[in-house]
């Protein structure tokens, strides 16, 4: 699936900062806690609690949070849709990151078992 180029360019521009309120609240208000948020996040990008809080003090862009991040090896696991796109199907790499933790974030909120949700392979 093709994302448009102004798409990818609101993607690269929004900042972790604004949007990670809203995925404390999305997973607080479904009965999981801001640590198992760090945990996903932290699986997915590598990041520890201290530089996402530096990260979300110095108000980075996306696309500054994904280029200093260390995509988890297994990031490729994570299919379905998420925001009317098909993750896997997504062309633009930033988006489709984005788009990864969004669909994290979800599955989080959704109730899902912390180890489907970090593709933990048996």
């Amino acid at each position: 699936m093709n994302t448009s180029k102004d798409h990818n360019d609101r993607m690269a521009k929004l900042t972790f900062a604004s949007v990670y309120p809203h995925y404390v609240t999305k997973v607080e208000k479904k009965n999981r806690t801001k640590e198992e948020l760090h945990q996903v996040i932290t699986w997915l990008t590598g990041y520890d609690d201290k530089k996402l809080q530096q990260l979300i003090k110095d108000k980075v862009t996306f696309q500054e949070f994904f280029k200093g991040a260390s995509i988890h090896p297994n990031a490729h696991l994570i299919t379905g849709v998420i925001c009317g796109y098909r993750i896997e199907e997504i062309e633009n790499q930033l988006t489709k990151e984005v788009r990864y933790l969004d669909k994290l974030v979800d599955e989080l909120a959704k109730g899902r078992k912390m180890e489907k949700i970090l593709r933990v392979e048996k």
